[in-house]
């Protein structure tokens, strides 16, 4: 898939797409318990997990994704070494982390033949279309799992050269696993968007990708870094065919995405969380210091208007928030259409 095939996919499901939401969330809610380093990678472990992936996949389908992100932004060989796995198993969860969300659109199709009316039943929307599957990948501070995502501060001893060394396996495996993207997400600082953008091009990886930063203030990366440079850094990388935000309370997102419609012409992705505060300390979500699920999809017009053709949730969005998105959407087009 290339550049061009991202802006057919875009024109097919009529200029702006919908990205799944927080996968976590979902899996918490039918009972994973996700108190451990590894987060929603815990559940590629065991099969009855492996179900619980499944079905929150397809639970997003049902409400209007047309874009999946896999368990695996928390997967990394060297976590699931650190729980004794060896490299050949850590590899291959990897690459079940894309079999189980292939496994959810074949589900989907097959639910979608059955279904004569094509569109919406029982309140789930069955409407045959191009779904794409983005593999997740999380910076190296997902990795270390001490909140450091949230910061971009890794010290002086993790180097470009490093960074790069940490994720090319993954990066390898996940290219060759059948998924239509690679989701760099909470990209955190410039650093390691540049490790990704050489990365891309050492490895000559065919599977195009996005690049999704967060920011806490609006105006920066987490790290303090300039958008403006992290977005020409994946502006400049032939391999991105897409940059945007992620994990990023909502109501910074408008002005985010009119500083990066400066520096790229790509498709600008944007999935932010619910707007409430993580405590890296406690390793959790501070409750209700977010917004509704009314109050989120109530922005997405508005992003749309400013240049996002992406658009979906990250942590503690779920799938009623995507079927919030896809209303939206769905309204704006048949306005569009109705004035033609």
């Amino acid at each position: 898939m290339s550049s061009s095939l991202i802006s057919d996919f875009l024109h097919q499901a009529g200029g702006a797409a919908i990205i799944d939401g927080g996968l976590a969330t979902e899996l918490e809610r039918h009972g994973a318990d996700l108190n451990d380093p590894l987060w929603s990678a815990k559940c590629l472990i065991s099969s009855p997990h492996s179900d619980l992936i499944r079905q929150v996949h397809l639970d997003y389908l049902e409400n209007g994704a047309d874009i999946i992100t896999t368990a695996s932004y928390q997967a990394t060989i060297q976590g699931f070494k650190e729980k004794g796995f060896s490299d050949e198993e850590g590899e291959n969860m990897l690459r079940r982390s894309v079999e189980i969300a292939c496994e959810a659109r074949d589900l989907y199709f097959e639910r979608c033949a059955l279904s004569s009316l094509g569109d919406e039943t029982d309140d789930r929307i069955f409407k045959p279309r191009t779904i794409l599957i983005a593999a997740s990948i999380g910076s190296y501070g997902a990795y270390l799992a001490d909140g450091s995502e949230y910061s971009g501060i890794y010290g002086d001893a993790i180097t470009l050269e490093a960074l790069k060394d940490f994720h090319r396996r993954r990066v390898q495996i996940l290219a060759d696993s059948g998924a239509d993207l690679l989701a760099f997400e909470t990209i955190p600082n410039k650093i390691e968007a540049q490790a990704y953008a050489e990365l891309l091009e050492e490895e000559n990886i065919k599977t195009p990708a996005w690049f999704c930063f967060n920011s806490k203030d609006g105006v920066n990366v987490v790290s303090g870094d300039s958008i403006e440079e992290c977005g020409s850094i994946a502006e400049s990388c032939n391999k991105v065919v897409a940059v945007g935000i992620n994990c990023t309370p909502p109501r910074f997102i408008h002005d985010l995405i009119l500083q990066l419609k400066k520096v790229t012409t790509k498709p600008v992705a944007i999935y932010p969380n619910s707007g409430e505060t993580y405590d890296g300390d406690q390793k959790e979500w501070m409750q209700n210091t977010g917004v509704t699920d009314e109050d989120f999809v109530s922005y997405v017009s508005k992003w749309c208007e400013s240049g996002a053709c992406l658009v979906g949730g990250c942590c503690r969005t779920t799938p009623v928030t995507i079927r919030g998105i896809y209303k939206t959407l769905y309204n704006s087009r048949s306005a569009t259409l109705a004035k033609e």
